[in-house]
């Protein structure tokens, strides 16, 4: 990722209450433009590094559009990234804020919200979730999912993934999995992977990272999150008892708890979860994730 670039990603990241990962606006500049301020008019009319649309940007029928004078020169510009990122921003958190509101809807809110950046809302809704593979050719199905794969890898410090630490978050059976749907759970799906193991059993940290927080997490009972060096964050639920502390940098495969069955649950098991933020809704799928480090589940 261009380093002008980051500041600008960071900043309109964090103006958005909805909880909008800085890695998913970067992984989305870097599909829609490869991070070029003027890649040229594309083939439908998109302009600039976000790639908007003109009626988009400058609006029609009274609409004012999405544009912004981001850098306060008195011009909103989408061949100015100064503009176009920030515009880029807000008009990704409100399509996130929309998205949760659908739990009922076929993808996580983040996946939603990129679904609606790209074909507008109105498919979303046409769908119930991200348009599928028979919709324009696959377009959206395949914007989604290549934008998801290359979050981790453009959150990083090096702008790299890391292959080397990273180990099985426990030693047990895979359980229920990520995205399985069911009144059990707020969202309307699961937004991990179980692995069902008795209480007590240890459980690692799936990578090197810093613990973010340790304690009480609601339905989630005692809870780790770890953040890691390339920018994600993994999720560990339910502890019977919890081992380390907020702010402790940990290795992949030491322990940092025992499995329980504290908080929303059936019985015990280990929920596990990858997210491209610390906060609930920023959730992948953890199992391509562990994969791609070497992981065997």
């Amino acid at each position: 990722m261009p380093a002008q670039y980051a500041s600008l990603i960071k900043k309109a990241a964090a103006g958005c209450k909805a909880g909008l990962p800085a890695g998913v606006l970067a992984a989305q500049l870097k599909q829609e433009s490869g991070f070029q301020a003027d890649p040229g008019k594309s083939s439908a009319g998109a302009l600039g590094i976000a790639q908007f649309m003109p009626d988009t940007w400058y609006g029609v029928n009274g609409d004012p559009g999405a544009g912004v004078d981001g850098n306060n020169d008195g011009k909103k510009d989408p061949l100015d990234p100064e503009d176009a990122i920030p515009a880029q921003g807000q008009m990704m958190c409100k399509l996130l804020t929309s998205a949760k509101k659908h739990p009922d809807y076929d993808g996580s809110p983040i996946e939603l919200a990129l679904a609606g950046y790209n074909a507008g809302w109105h498919r979303v809704e046409q769908y119930r979730g991200v348009p599928p593979k028979s919709f324009a050719k696959g377009e959206t199905y395949n914007y989604v999912k290549i934008i998801m794969s290359n979050v981790a890898s453009l959150t990083g410090p090096d702008g790299k993934l890391s292959t080397s630490g990273w180990t099985r978050p426990v030693e047990g059976a895979l359980g229920t999995p990520y995205h399985q749907r069911g009144g059990a759970w707020s969202s309307g799906m699961h937004t991990g992977i179980d692995f069902t193991v008795p209480t007590g059993t240890p459980v690692k940290a799936a990578g090197p990272g810093t613990v973010q927080t340790a304690g009480q997490g609601g339905a989630y009972g005692n809870q780790v999150v770890i953040r890691h060096q390339d920018g994600t964050y993994s999720q560990y639920a339910h502890l019977s008892k919890i081992s380390v502390s907020a702010g402790k940098h940990v290795k992949g495969g030491q322990k940092i708890g025992l499995s329980g069955n504290t908080g929303n649950t059936s019985g015990p098991h280990l929920h596990f979860e990858i997210r491209t933020g610390p906060e609930y809704g920023s959730d992948i799928n953890p199992v391509p994730f562990l994969r791609e480090r070497g992981v065997k589940l």
